[in-house]
């Protein structure tokens, strides 16, 4: 009765601020928590005409259909090794951009480089993906105007499967990053500036304060964002990749991710539901595994730095 009590008291007291949350919290029961009941799909002989519940049940087939062929092994480690450069790079580049804007004085200047970091959040795949287009097409594109420049061998970017989980990471890692540095030099800005004074009284250059105040004090936060963002490892960014390679086939050896595959299990047979499902889930139990494991490992670390 108390528990409820002060639950119903937290709320009014702070009702302008739950109501200010309620929109985002009806959208993410929406779209996270109603379909819920669809997951039984992966479970049945999927009919549209017969519904869910009228469709027969098929137990685990979907399950051992997608897991047993030849397309798992390759998509899954393609999801994972994609997300895994774009995470590591991605947080490195982040916090040295973030380091080093704090380390400019001069205000003007200081929010000009900011804004440009900002500025490729905001655009959107297409523009992404025709941009990579320009720099990377076979004929008159500019990596290979600049080849020829140094006397090398252009290169046939779009049937070279090598070269593109470094340009889709690349990509990913320039669209992003600006939105990753705000994060870190809110946490570099928040430092007490007590602890600069007091070290540069104590004769420490600025690498030195960098390395032994800054960088420490940004530890917790490149712990949580990386343990948020490995729960998304199996989760292909199928919109980036998709406008970047579209369905060239060429390339499908290093870039088909988990849901570029589901993308084309769609349009190519259509009835799939089931399978479709059943690959969903097993990225969510894959995304769960891999959370709990960092979690487990950062809390062997330190407690403090770790989710639950």
């Amino acid at each position: 009765m108390k528990i409820s009590n002060s639950i119903v008291r937290e709320l009014w007291t702070n009702r302008p601020y739950y109501l200010m949350a309620l929109p985002g919290l009806l959208i993410l029961f929406a779209f996270s928590y109603l379909p819920y009941p669809g997951i039984i799909i992966a479970f049945k002989n999927f009919n549209p005409i017969k519904g869910i519940f009228g469709s027969p049940w098929s137990g685990l087939d979907n399950f051992r259909f997608f897991l047993s062929n030849g397309d798992f092994l390759r998509i899954t480690f393609n999801t994972f090794w994609i997300n895994f450069n774009q995470i590591l790079w991605g947080t490195i580049l982040a916090v040295v951009f973030a380091v080093l804007l704090n380390e400019i004085k001069n205000n003007g200047m200081k929010k000009w480089f900011q804004s440009i970091l900002f500025l490729p959040y905001f655009f959107s795949f297409v523009i992404v993906g025709k941009l990579v287009l320009l720099i990377f097409k076979n004929e008159n594109g500019l990596a290979n105007e600049w080849i020829e420049i140094f006397h090398g061998v252009p290169i046939d970017w779009y049937t070279s499967p090598q070269y593109w989980v470094k340009i889709i990471a690349s990509a990913s890692i320039w669209k992003n990053v600006g939105y990753s540095v705000i994060i870190y030099l809110a946490v570099i800005t928040s430092i007490d500036e007590e602890m600069m004074e007091a070290a540069s009284l104590d004769g420490a250059s600025r690498v030195q304060k960098i390395q032994f105040i800054l960088l420490p004090n940004l530890v917790p936060t490149v712990i949580i964002l990386t343990l948020l963002s490995i729960g998304r490892i199996f989760f292909g960014d199928f919109a980036l990749i998709y406008a970047i390679v579209e369905n060239n086939g060429l390339l499908f050896s290093t870039t088909d991710v988990i849901d570029t595959y589901i993308y084309r299990a769609l349009i190519n047979g259509g009835q799939e539901y089931g399978m479709i499902t059943a690959i969903g889930i097993c990225q969510s139990i894959l995304g769960f595994l891999v959370v709990v494991g960092s979690n487990w490992a950062v809390k062997r670390y330190d407690k403090d730095y770790s989710l639950f």
